[in-house]
């Protein structure tokens, strides 16, 4: 048998329940995407690497990910199949790239959900201080003994509530959901309406002290700014991993992709104009700066206002994540390349219990140990290869099955755009440190050796299973 045996997995039956509509996808895109990116990474990318010229770094992250939606909305609408990537792959490159995917997938969203539960810690903090609340040493920091740290319980306990609220009836899980997006979003419209009455022009000037930055190996400029706002934009794809649990997939999921990228990347830009427009670029390499921006013009009470949604709605990406994240671990299972105990779902609300719990306690454990800034390159890496994959089977598709029939979603520009996007993946990835590249190398040799010594022998279609 060959590593490269195909399946197309939207011929399996769901156990699930076919109940979203485009509107709960739509929340389920902005409740990944609208989180620690906007709370947090843009005023470290303003600080660290491209000034107020980040909004140009926003703009194309923004390009970089509308070419891979339109990659998924091609493939959700003729390969309707739950676990995104994963099951697109399985269907046109074979298992084994399949399974390396979801593997990527897997690393993805495990350690996106702890850095935002990581990013949601430090809000609850800057809060807490204000007040004069300081937790102790021992329960307050990342493992670093030296500085007598072992655990960053607060993360900890979002990510135990989180996957209380995923292992829910996922219909009242979206709706929980939708509600703190509203909220979150109440607390960005705040902030722009009162921005614009503190905006100063000079704290524009330099637009863009760093320059462009080198297209290969650059560690600062417009260019390195794009590389990390690629996370910011991180979650669109869960869209496509919630499809068992949506009525007329083939056309929802799409619209879903679109919609919720399209509001974002507004939203990115306007508050990232309006932040480095109240501070000074220097002054953002905070990790609540949105918050910070408002104190810093005497409006504490929006400040904190903004901190209390941040600290409520931070929640929304963790809900959101882990629940395309246990889908995709479900999946993965349910073809045997995963333990066949992680595809089990419950009888009454039909949701994965094992997978959700799984991916809890992997949340758990990296949010509480690993500190954000190597979560975030370690996310961005992993994505990227895996998306590159995603381009390399966009043409293969085309090539096997033709182009797409009437009423089915047609990417422009294949290959053209699959090749320009494998060549924006490997720029970004040249920013990272030598560190993420170790992990990531470490992270593909570990996930090899599961396949090899476990997930090719159970494969579901191993011997005809």
């Amino acid at each position: 048998m060959s590593i490269f045996r195909q399946k197309n997995t939207s011929l399996d039956k769901t156990e699930m329940k076919r109940h979203l509509k485009v509107i709960d996808l739509v929340f389920l895109g902005l409740g990944s995407m609208v989180g620690t990116g906007i709370f947090t990474i843009t005023g470290i990318g303003a600080a660290q690497y491209a000034g107020p010229a980040l909004i140009i770094s926003i703009a194309l992250s923004a390009i970089a990910v509308g070419i891979f939606a339109l990659f998924y909305a091609e493939f959700a609408s003729r390969i309707p199949a739950n676990g995104g990537a994963y099951s697109y792959i399985y269907a046109t490159l074979g298992e084994f790239p399949a399974w390396i995917a979801g593997w990527l997938i897997i690393m993805e969203f495990l350690f996106a959900v702890s850095s935002v539960a990581s990013g949601w810690g430090s809000y609850l903090k800057g809060l807490l201080a204000n007040y004069g609340i300081q937790l102790p040493a021992a329960i307050n920091g990342t493992f670093n003994p030296a500085k007598g740290q072992f655990i960053d319980l607060l993360p900890v306990l979002v990510m135990l509530f989180v996957t209380a609220i995923v292992l829910m009836d996922s219909k009242k899980a979206m709706r929980f959901n939708s509600a703190l997006v509203v909220l979150k979003f109440s607390a960005l419209v705040l902030f722009i309406v009162l921005g614009l009455f503190f905006l100063k022009p000079d704290n524009w000037t330099p637009f863009s002290p760093f320059g462009w930055g080198n297209p290969i190996g650059g560690r600062s400029g417009i260019l390195a700014g794009a590389s990390i706002m690629f996370f910011a934009f991180l979650g669109f794809e869960s869209i496509s991993m919630a499809v068992d649990e949506v009525h007329d997939p083939q056309k929802k999921v799409p619209k879903g992709i679109t919609l919720s990228l399209m509001i974002v990347t507004a939203i990115y830009m306007l508050v990232t104009l309006i932040l480095t427009g109240m501070v000074h670029y220097t002054k953002l390499n905070i990790s609540d700066a949105v918050s910070y921006a408002l104190r810093s013009v005497g409006l504490t009470w929006a400040g904190n206002y903004v901190s209390v949604v941040a600290i409520l709605t931070l929640i929304t990406v963790c809900i959101s994540m882990t629940f395309a994240l246990s889908r995709t671990i479900y999946s993965i299972s349910r073809d045997g390349l995963l333990p066949k105990t992680l595809s089990q779902v419950t009888k009454k609300s039909r949701i994965p219990r094992n997978a959700t719990l799984v991916t809890g306690v992997g949340a758990m454990i990296f949010a509480g140990m690993v500190p954000l800034a190597s979560l975030a390159e370690f996310v961005n890496i992993t994505t990227l290869a895996y998306l590159m994959l995603l381009a390399i089977a966009i043409i293969v598709l085309r090539k096997q099955a033709g182009l797409p029939k009437e009423g089915e979603f047609k990417m422009p520009f294949v290959p053209v755009l699959p090749i320009i996007a494998i060549v924006i993946c490997l720029v970004f990835m040249s920013q990272y440190q030598a560190v993420t590249w170790i992990a990531f190398i470490v992270a593909l040799g570990l996930g090899t050796l599961i396949y090899v010594s476990y997930g090719y022998q159970h494969s579901t279609i191993n011997d005809g299973k």
